[in-house]
């Protein structure tokens, strides 16, 4: 960090992200690093937000999620009402990973009755596997 500044260079090294990863936030509106010439001078709020971004990334939200939720931490009622946002989308992501799972329980499940159906097939005409 530099003069109070962190360099897309250092953000993507400490991240473990691309440049073009972060242009991209900045194209949607998700981060707004300050600019001199070319050089883009990231504050650490930009850094704490691109932690927060890439968070939300892990756990599933989309990039709108993720601006609206930041969104609602700029405007009243500010951060409480971002936590109560993020709260709702967590138990949506929760729920939706559960039916997820489900479905992937039940097509696994289905697939065990059709090996098991091939299998008893294959044996009542006498091929053996």
């Amino acid at each position: 960090m530099v003069d109070g500044y962190y360099s897309i260079t250092e953000l993507t090294r400490e991240f473990g992200v691309s440049t073009r990863t972060l242009r991209f936030y900045e194209d949607e509106g998700l981060i707004q690093p300050e600019r001199k010439g070319r050089t883009r001078l990231f504050r650490p709020a930009d850094r704490r937000l691109i932690a927060e971004i890439l968070r939300g990334r892990r756990i599933g939200f989309t990039i709108a999620e993720i601006r609206e939720i930041i969104q609602v931490y700029k405007e009243p009622p500010g951060e409480i009402g971002q936590l109560k946002l993020l709260m709702k989308r967590v138990d949506e992501k929760r729920d939706e990973l559960r039916q997820k799972r489900k479905d992937i329980e039940d097509t696994l499940s289905e697939l065990d009755n059709v090996e098991e159906a091939c299998l008893g097939r294959l044996a009542e005409i006498g091929v053996g596997t």
